[in-house]
């Protein structure tokens, strides 16, 4: 089995051989640097799937070197060590594109639970990559309405990239706002059916008479002001995708001519004898619990377990925050052009405000934010007064609280809280709650005694 290839860049020999020897004994490919031109000479002869940087090295500061390395190498995980740890020296790491920040001494069974962590997201981010060229490959290369830096996000991508070359019907959920649409164009423009029609509608959005002409079309005088025969969506899309958007809200009637479209692939339209075979993929969407619409009788079953063949969870952006910052930025450059403003960088307040901010609009309401903030803003950095006035008080932790402690204590403050949050979710099953935070199930039951959560 092939090792994973990291390299140590450590000005300390001690510190260096320790690791070294270390990692290279839990199965890593370990080089070492002593300084940024010794490293730059080991990148230069291979790549590296995770760099582990001091900040302090003798020919350039290793903040310095991470900006070239991310600019260079992106997809390259780094995790910054340092023996003088404050917050603002972890947000400005993050910020630069830093998976991690440790202080020394490394504590090792951590920091080998934060490299394995990171090799998952490098794994997960190559996969999107290989996703979003193969788009560009397929059709336009406009790719950039898809952000994913969260593991959530780059999951369910991943998913999608996989779905996406079959003919499996898919049943994407998720929030208002979370960008179910924009998954959808993705499945279609990823699969052997991009050159063929992608069609759409909202079945809340259309009164349930015209809903069915729309959908299965209708023969001339079907109705009042039929005056000519018009074939339906499925007609039009043949051969290609149709994307039914809000599928909650269809009608029961409806429902039922559905499933008979999806069960052996014919229609007939409103005023009709005739079926008329078609080859239609189907993706469907819905913010609603349909499963619960089952028990209550809105929706049936059969319908449902139709649709149900592939599912894709788009979680809310308050459950990915590391979301928030890239799609602020991307949404500030997109309307920036829009609007013709010279506008290069959020102030701390206002990136504060967002990182704190709960966002039960999602990503839409993010986006009607940044570009509310672009048109109100005087100068080249949007500050928090130009953030609406909900986002004037962040809700969650205090960030002067935070920024008062020592790094170790704020990092476990912040641990605590997710640990608790998780348990509480989880009911108390710790499998169930490891999974959510993304650890083992040892680890938990370490940080539940550590900080006392552990029930007698």
């Amino acid at each position: 089995m092939k090792k994973t290839p990291l390299l140590i860049v450590e000005d300390d020999e001690t510190q260096a051989r320790i690791l070294a020897e270390y990692l290279a004994h839990k199965g890593f490919e370990v080089d070492k640097a002593y300084s940024v031109a010794e490293a730059k000479k080991h990148l230069a002869q291979k790549p590296f799937d995770i760099i582990l940087l001091d900040w302090r090295l003798p020919d350039q500061d290793g903040l310095t070197f991470l900006t070239e390395l991310k600019r260079e190498k992106p997809l390259t995980q780094v995790i910054m060590l340092t023996a003088f740890a404050t917050v603002e020296r972890a947000v400005e790491a993050i910020k630069r594109g830093a998976y991690h920040y440790l202080t020394k001494p490394v504590n090792l069974e951590e920091l080998l639970l934060i490299i394995e962590k990171a090799l998952k997201e490098l794994r997960l981010q190559k996969e999107v990559e290989l996703l979003k060229a193969t788009v560009a490959e397929l059709s336009e290369p406009q790719i950039t309405d898809i952000v994913a830096e969260s593991a959530g996000m780059k999951e369910v991508l991943r998913l999608a990239a996989k779905v996406a070359q079959t003919d499996a019907t898919v049943l994407i959920l998720g929030e208002s706002g979370t960008g179910k649409e924009v998954l959808a164009n993705l499945i279609y423009r990823a699969s052997p059916r991009a050159k063929k029609p992608f069609l759409k509608i909202n079945c809340a959005a259309i009164p349930e008479g015209l809903l069915e002409s729309e959908l299965f079309g209708h023969e001339r005088g079907a109705f009042t002001g039929a005056d000519r025969a018009k074939p339906g969506l499925f007609e039009l899309a043949h051969e290609g995708t149709l994307f039914l958007d809000e599928i909650g809200d269809l009608p029961l009637p409806l429902q039922a001519k559905l499933l008979r479209v999806l069960q052996d692939g014919t229609i007939r339209r409103v005023g009709g004898l005739k079926e008329i075979r078609v080859d239609v993929r189907i993706l469907a969407a819905t913010n609603k619990d349909l499963e619960e619409m089952v028990n209550k009788g809105a929706f049936r079953e059969d319908l449902f377990w139709r649709l149900n063949v592939f599912t894709l969870k788009i979680p809310p952006l308050r459950e990915r925050r590391e979301d928030i910052w890239p799609l602020a930025r991307f949404f500030l450059q997109k309307f920036a052009h829009k609007h013709h403003k010279t506008i290069r960088d959020f102030s701390r307040e206002a990136l504060e405000a967002l990182l704190s901010y709960h966002f039960p609009g999602n990503v839409r309401e993010l986006e009607n934010i940044i570009e509310r903030a672009v048109i109100l803003a005087e100068n080249e950095v949007i500050t928090k007064e130009d953030l609406p006035f909900l986002m004037q008080e962040p809700r969650g932790e205090p960030s002067s609280l935070l920024e008062n402690l020592p790094l170790p204590e704020a990092v476990a403050y912040l641990e605590k809280q997710r640990i608790k949050k998780a348990m509480k979710e989880a009911h108390g099953v710790k499998t169930r709650a490891a999974e959510m935070l993304g650890i083992s199930e040892r680890v938990l039951r370490y940080k539940l005694a550590k900080y006392g959560l552990e029930e007698p």
